[in-house]
């Protein structure tokens, strides 16, 4: 039985490689000249750090702009409160989203089956398998899917005859 699963990953070595080029860019500009402005990156979690939320704003820019030139979709990033440290500086933990949450999982199986396609879905773990017994069928839920989830990255792979 043809099948695909629905899953959203993030290329970590591309984070990394956009992190380290921010950071670079960072620490030669003119207008972070004596700023403690950088970025540290940990497992799923990227933190900024600046003086002000002046900054901190252009450091989240920066890191935008790197992001999105190494092909990492930046809908995966979750955006924490910016949280004041010691004397005026603040900082900023933005969470790399890695794998299709729960309630976005219920949301996709429910649309699947409100569409009256002939396919099954199931969730298993951060990902959603479709099912079905022709291939049109399936290359009609995966259109469904991109027209109805355009908030969060998804990769369809494998497929399976």
């Amino acid at each position: 039985m043809p099948s695909f699963d629905i899953v959203s990953e993030v290329n970590q070595v591309e984070v990394r490689n956009a992190v380290d080029q921010a950071n670079k860019e960072i620490s030669t500009r003119f207008d972070f000249k004596g700023s403690d402005a950088r970025v540290e990156h940990k497992e799923k979690e990227l933190t900024l750090f600046a003086d002000d939320d002046f900054k901190l704003k252009q450091v989240t820019d920066v890191v935008l702009g790197k992001l999105t030139k190494r092909g990492v979709d930046v809908r995966s990033l979750k955006f924490g409160k910016s949280e004041k440290m010691s004397g005026d500086k603040v900082k900023q933990v933005v969470t790399i989203r890695v794998g299709v949450e729960q309630e976005l999982s219920k949301k996709i199986v429910k649309m699947l089956k409100d569409s009256k396609l002939k396919v099954q879905a199931s969730i298993q773990g951060d990902a959603v398998r479709v099912s079905s017994a022709k291939r049109d069928e399936l290359q009609s839920a995966i259109a469904a899917v991109k027209t109805t989830i355009t908030d969060f990255p998804l990769q369809f792979g494998n497929f399976r005859d």
